[in-house]
């Protein structure tokens, strides 16, 4: 593994909260009776085991699925079973919250070369002076 990349997620039990709704959808007769898609929400607010900047860009990065408590919420109803849809919200939410571990590059400001700068002035030059000759001023 890239010493880039974080270590594994271990997210506390309880800082998430699972709550099983009835999904539209593939399942057939099945989608009147069972509950399958999950709703899943990541208490930020009560969380200790991450940073405060990493935090901060979970925020950011979460976008609508932040909620106005602090909470990040997160649906799943793409499958049939229950289990699936809990491992497709559980690897949405690692995966956000992975993004907002890597700490975004700070740009910095550089300035054009000299050479660069003479190259642009002659090539604007150039083009100025193909343009002049096509003009014509010999009407008579």
């Amino acid at each position: 593994m890239p010493a880039s990349l974080p270590a594994p997620l271990n997210l506390p039990d309880d800082e998430l909260e699972w709550k099983f709704i009835r999904s539209s959808g593939p399942g057939g007769q099945n989608v009147n009776k069972v509950a399958s898609a999950v709703q899943l929400r990541f208490l930020l607010q009560n969380n200790d085991s991450l940073p405060a900047a990493v935090k901060n860009r979970l925020r950011r990065l979460a976008g609508q699925k932040l909620n106005d408590d602090g909470s990040i919420l997160i649906f799943s109803r793409g499958e049939r079973s229950q289990e699936q849809n809990r491992r497709d919200a559980l690897s949405k939410l690692t995966s956000l919250i992975e993004a907002a571990m890597v700490e975004p590059k700070i740009r910095k400001k550089t300035r054009p070369t000299r050479a660069s700068q003479v190259r642009r002035i002659e090539s604007k030059k150039q083009r100025g002076a193909t343009k002049q000759k096509r003009q014509s001023r010999d009407w008579d």
